[in-house]
């Protein structure tokens, strides 16, 4: 299924569902983040997305980071809340979602970094190689909160 990210743009269609997702930033003993490439988009991300029924938000972060990475994670700390309603993401299926992601902070205890459905590229990236990465905005948002110390964010 494809989707296309709208930030901040008026010409966006208006959502008609919020569904609540959990991304993981986790960073190893060097401080590299652990970025995944979507297949749907072709842009760097940090591990995520929609809670399953059953699970908490810090489970369903620790399964999506270990579904799209291949690295088994920890949360050790709460990055924010993030539910803007000015990030919008289009899927062709018609569904059209408002942002709404808890965001958590983890370290690897295990796996190994790999490619599958929904990811085609895994990399550990060290903040100053940040900047090589094409990364959206609402990505950007997080890594940057998480590099400055400054969570949580309840925005």
């Amino acid at each position: 299924m494809g989707r296309t990210e709208y930030y901040h743009d008026p010409s966006a269609p208006k959502a008609n569902t919020l569904i609540p997702a959990s991304n993981l930033l986790v960073a190893d003993d060097r401080g590299a983040i652990l970025l995944q490439r979507r297949r749907d988009t072709g842009q760097w991300a940090l591990p995520g997305g929609a809670q399953d029924i059953g699970e908490s938000p810090a489970q369903c972060a620790i399964r999506e980071c270990e579904e799209e990475t291949g690295v088994i994670a920890e949360v050790t700390g709460f990055l924010g809340v993030f539910s803007d309603p000015r990030h919008i993401v289009a899927y062709t299926d018609g569904e059209i979602r408002q942002q709404f992601e808890v965001a958590y902070i983890g370290h690897p205890i295990g796996g190994a970094p790999r490619v599958n459905d929904e990811s085609d590229g895994v990399e550990w990236v060290l903040p100053d190689h940040l900047d090589d990465f094409d990364i959206h905005t609402s990505m950007r948002q997080q890594i940057g909160l998480y590099l400055r110390g400054e969570y949580p964010y309840l925005g």
